[in-house]
C-alpha cells in the first residue's frame, strides 16, 4: 500500500509534516470528524474551530477551555438554561465569507434540525453526543448567539469544544451537496483542506491569515495518512516516508529508539476500559461478577507487555486526579477473591461465566492490540471467566457503541473495548453514569442504573461552582468504581514516534494536540 502513496513533498521548498494515523480511514472532513477522538484531533482542530477550544500549548498541566470562536459566554443567573456567547470579531472562513451568529445558527440547523436544507445524517451522528443537551439556538445580533439547554448543564462548554463550524457559503457553491464539499471544505481553523483523496491520504496547508496569529502554522503543509497496521506505521517511519507515527508498537519502541526516533509521551486524560452490560442476560448484571473481573487482570504485567507506556487503573481516572475521590472496592490483581466472588455468584469450574467482547485491531487510542486482549482473555480465564473477541473495524466498533447494548445489533454482546477520554465531566463520568443518559446522546451503553449515581450526576450537571462540581464528581467516580460500573484496564501514555527532524511539538496534557508549532528542520 505504501508504495502507492506519492509521500514526496510537493515542493522542495515547502515544509511538510507527514502524520500516520491510527485509524483505518481519513476522518470525515465536511466539518464533524468521523474516526473517535483521532478525528477530532486531525480533522477537527486543524481545519475548524469551535465556539469554545482546548488550550494545548503546555506539557505540564492539564488542558483548559479557552475562548475560541465565542470571545466569552455566560450562564443567565435566573435561568441556568439560557446561555449567551458573544463571538469573536472578524473571524473569516476558509472560503472569505464572514464568520457570525447566521453562520453559527445554520450549523446547529445542518446538526440538529433534520427539515432543514443542509441538514447532513452523517454530521448529525458524529455529533450526536455532544449536541443531545441542546434545547435550542437562536441569533441576538450579528455577534450574539443564545443557547438554551434541554436542562440546567454546566458542562455545555466542554460539549461545544467539539462542535465544530462549516462555511454555508462554499455548501452553497458547490450545489448543496456535502459529498462535494468533503473535497473543498471551509472552515475557520488554522489550516486549509488543499487535497483529499479518499481512504488514502488529505492534505492541509498553513492559513496565514487565521484569526488567532499566535497559532499560524509553522508548517507549509500537513499530510494525514491513515495506517491502522502498527508494523506499516514504524516501517514508514524508519524508511523515511513519513515523520510522525501515533501509537508505536511497544515491542518497536528499542528499534525506534535506535533508529534516532524521539518517543514522546505524557500523562493525560485517558483509560482503556471495556463497557460492560448490565442487560437482564448479561452476566455483568451481578455486581459480584463485575468486581470479580475488575480483580482478574494483571495490570502491572500488562504495563510489561506495554513497554512501560502506560499505568494500571484503579478507576475511570487514576488516583491523585480531583475526581478520583475515595472509593471502598480497590481494584488490583487478586484472582484469589475473584474466584471467591464467583463462586458466591454461583459460577464454577463446570459452570464459567461465558461473556463476548467486541474489540477494533486499531482505532483512535486503540492501544491494546491482539496480544493485549489476548493476555486479559487468559487472566478472565485463570479465574473462570471464558471471553471471545469479536473483531471489527474500529468505525464499526463505534456504531456498535453507540447503538447501546440492547441494540439487535449487539444481541449477545457483553462489552465493547471503546477508549475513553476524561477530560470533561460529561465525557468521564455523568454521560457515562446517568442511566437517564443513554446512548446514543449520552455515553451509558451498557444500561447502567444505580439511583445514587444518578442523583451525583445530576448534581454535578446543575452545579455551577467548578469547587463544589469536584466534589460531586468525585464521589459519583467514587460510587462507579464501588458498583465496578466498567471493567478499567490501565491508564496509557500517549506515545508517539518523532523524526529527529521533527521540532516544536509541545505534547499536551490532552487527547487533542496542537500541530501548528510543529515544523521539520
Amino acid at each position: 500500500m505504501l508504495g502507492t502513496m506519492p509521500l514526496a513533498s510537493p515542493a522542495l521548498a515547502e515544509k511538510v509534516l507527514r502524520v500516520a494515523m491510527t485509524v483505518a480511514d481519513v476522518p470525515l472532513t465536511t466539518g464533524q470528524p468521523s474516526q473517535g477522538t483521532e478525528g477530532l484531533r486531525f480533522m477537527g482542530g486543524t481545519v475548524y474551530d469551535g465556539l469554545v477550544n482546548w488550550d494545548l500549548s503546555s506539557a505540564d498541566k492539564a488542558a483548559a477551555l479557552v475562548p475560541g470562536l465565542a470571545e466569552s459566554w455566560t450562564v443567565d443567573a435566573a435561568d441556568k438554561t439560557k446561555w449567551l456567547f458573544k463571538l469573536r470579531r472578524g473571524v473569516k472562513f476558509h472560503d472569505g465569507s464572514d464568520f457570525n451568529a447566521d453562520a453559527v445558527v445554520w450549523n446547529f440547523d445542518k446538526l440538529l434540525k433534520r427539515d432543514a436544507p443542509q441538514f447532513d445524517q452523517a454530521q448529525s451522528v458524529q455529533a450526536s453526543q455532544d449536541d443531545g443537551g441542546i434545547a435550542s439556538w437562536a441569533k441576538i445580533d450579528d455577534l450574539t448567539v443564545e443557547i438554551r439547554t434541554k436542562t440546567p448543564d454546566s458542562v455545555l462548554p466542554y460539549n461545544l469544544v467539539n462542535l465544530f463550524f462549516s462555511s454555508p457559503k462554499r455548501w452553497e457553491e458547490l450545489g448543496h451537496d456535502w459529498n462535494k464539499v468533503a473535497f473543498q471544505p471551509s472552515g475557520t481553523g488554522p489550516w486549509k483542506v488543499d487535497k483529499f483523496v479518499p481512504h488514502e491520504r488529505v492534505e492541509l496547508v498553513r492559513n496565514a491569515d487565521y484569526w488567532n496569529p499566535k497559532r499560524i502554522p509553522k508548517s507549509d503543509r500537513l499530510v494525514l495518512l491513515p495506517m491502522p497496521d502498527p508494523n506499516t506505521r514504524v516501517a514508514a517511519l524508519l524508511s523515511g516516508q513519513v515523520d510522525w507515527i501515533e501509537a508505536p508498537p511497544p515491542d518497536a519502541i528499542p528499534r525506534l529508539k535506535q533508529s534516532g526516533m524521539n518517543i514522546v509521551t505524557n500523562v493525560y486524560p485517558h483509560v482503556w476500559p471495556f463497557q460492560i452490560s448490565l442487560m437482564d442476560n448479561s452476566p455483568f448484571k451481578d455486581v459480584r461478577v463485575r468486581k470479580a473481573a475488575n480483580l482478574a487482570i494483571d495490570r502491572d504485567g500488562l504495563v510489561k507487555l506495554l513497554g512501560g507506556l502506560a499505568i494500571p487503573a484503579k478507576g475511570m481516572v487514576y488516583p491523585g486526579h480531583p475526581w478520583f475521590g475515595k472509593p471502598s472496592f480497590d481494584i488490583r490483581y487478586d484472582p484469589e477473591e475473584a474466584k471467591r466472588l464467583l463462586a458466591e455468584a454461583g459460577y464454577s469450574e463446570k459452570n464459567p461465566v461465558k461473556i463476548k467482547f467486541v474489540i477494533a485491531p486499531s482505532g483512535s487510542g486503540q492501544m491494546l492490540p491482539l496480544p493485549m486482549s489476548e493476555f486479559i482473555k487468559e487472566n478472565f480465564h485463570d479465574v473462570g471467566i471464558e471471553l471471545e473477541f469479536v473483531v471489527m473495524d474500529w468505525e464499526a466498533l463505534r456504531a456498535r457503541r453507540r447503538a447501546g447494548a440492547w441494540a439487535p445489533e449487539n444481541k449477545g454482546i457483553d462489552g465493547v473495548n471503546n477508549s475513553w477520554s476524561f477530560g470533561d465531566p460529561d465525557f468521564a463520568l455523568i454521560k457515562a453514569a446517568a442511566s437517564y443518559e443513554p446512548v446514543p446522546t449520552g455515553f451509558n451503553w451498557g444500561r447502567y442504573n444505580d439511583p445514587k449515581s444518578d442523583e451525583l450526576a445530576r448534581a454535578a450537571q446543575t452545579t455551577f461552582d467548578p469547587v463544589e462540581q469536584t466534589k460531586i464528581l468525585a464521589e459519583l467516580h467514587s460510587r462507579i468504581v464501588d458498583q465496578a460500573m466498567w471493567i478499567w484496564v490501565v491508564h496509557d501514555l500517549g506515545p508517539r514516534a518523532l523524526s529527529p527532524k521533527v521540532k516544536g511539538f509541545v505534547p499536551a496534557q490532552s487527547w487533542l494536540q496542537d500541530l501548528t508549532p510543529v515544523e521539520i528542520q
